[in-house]
């Protein structure tokens, strides 16, 4: 297993970048949230290029990188409920350019005349209300659905450009269960959560230290002061350490290499620890400026937080991996 990236993936990490800073600035993300301008044209984008195509376990790698340059980002799409949750649950149901996204608990599933019918209400589905495909994960299984079969209404959320949802199933009619493996995808929808949350830290950091550089201070600027460097420092490790296994974790997924499970709560925790770090420091090293609408700080901030509560926090996850390590001999 490598883990340094090959030059292809170099070149795609380069590419990525050039594409997701020309084509999803902060000012089209603050239109997003001040306008409520929608982001379709962007959408459209991403599958033109054949982003959303990346479902493949194999592609894992591939589509961490452009996770974690979205996260940078905050993209304002559907794209990581498309290709890290519904995708691995319901493989081939709907094409490239129809979004989807993943109903994990809530609903219950039973036999009726043949066929199968679901009943419930899903809360907090990550962009429930404008996706077109729910893979639903029931006792039973996993239920591909239509979203004109449900109800979805938007809730308000911390982070304005982030879409989550309250879903009823009410008589829902389904097909046959898609016989997803649900352990991988699940690992999947951690990988893809930490990197979106990494790529949204290392935003923060870059601002944080912008700041610092032109700030200044009794005459000199505040990042030259000791303890200002300090929490500096402080943010690009936390960054640095949550970034290593977000991506070990995507290794883990293309390998298929039985430390997934482990790989992908790691990935999770220390994405969860490091926005800790980064929110407190990045907020106190900003000043007043960073409380204020106008920085565009706060959208890298809110969804850097709003994945902590999204798959379980940092301290669930670090109770999975003591599990973990408890049931192997070490």
């Amino acid at each position: 297993m490598l883990f340094e990236f090959s030059a292809d993936q170099r070149l795609w990490q380069e590419t990525v970048r050039d594409v997701v800073a020309k084509e999803c600035p902060p000012a089209l993300v603050r239109r997003v949230a001040d306008e409520g301008f929608d982001p379709a044209p962007l959408w459209r984008t991403y599958t033109g290029l054949g982003w959303t195509e990346l479902t493949e376990p194999s592609e894992a790698v591939e589509l961490a990188i452009v996770l974690d340059q979205l996260g940078f980002a905050a993209d304002p799409t559907p794209f990581l409920a498309t290709t890290t949750q519904f995708a691995p649950l319901a493989p081939g149901i709907a094409d490239s350019a129809h979004a989807g996204t993943a109903v994990y608990d809530g609903v219950t599933a039973r036999r009726e005349d043949g066929g199968w019918v679901l009943d419930g209400t899903a809360r907090y589905v990550l962009d429930g209300d404008r996706a077109d495909w729910l893979a639903v994960v029931t006792d039973a299984g996993v239920f591909a659905v239509s979203s004109n079969e449900v109800a979805a209404k938007r809730v308000p959320v911390l982070d304005p450009v982030l879409h989550l949802a309250e879903i009823s199933f009410s008589h829902v009619r389904a097909g046959e269960p898609t016989g997803a493996d649900t352990e991988r995808a699940r690992h999947v929808a951690l990988m893809g959560m930490a990197l979106a949350m990494v790529g949204a830290c290392r935003r923060v950091l870059e601002l944080t230290l912008e700041h610092v550089r032109t700030r200044k201070q009794f005459g000199a600027p505040i990042g030259s002061f000791q303890a200002v460097k300090h929490k500096a420092a402080d943010m690009h490790v936390a960054v640095e350490r949550a970034r290593a296994l977000g991506y070990f974790a995507a290794l883990t997924i293309a390998a298929d290499d039985p430390r997934r499970r482990l790989a992908a709560a790691m990935a999770k925790a220390a994405a969860g620890e490091c926005q800790a770090v980064v929110f407190r420091n990045g907020l106190q090293l900003s000043g007043a400026m960073g409380f204020t609408w106008e920085n565009d700080l706060q959208f890298p901030l809110k969804r850097a937080k709003a994945g902590e509560s999204l798959l379980g926090d940092a301290a669930r996850h670090r109770a999975l991996i003591a599990e973990e390590c408890r049931a192997v001999d070490l």
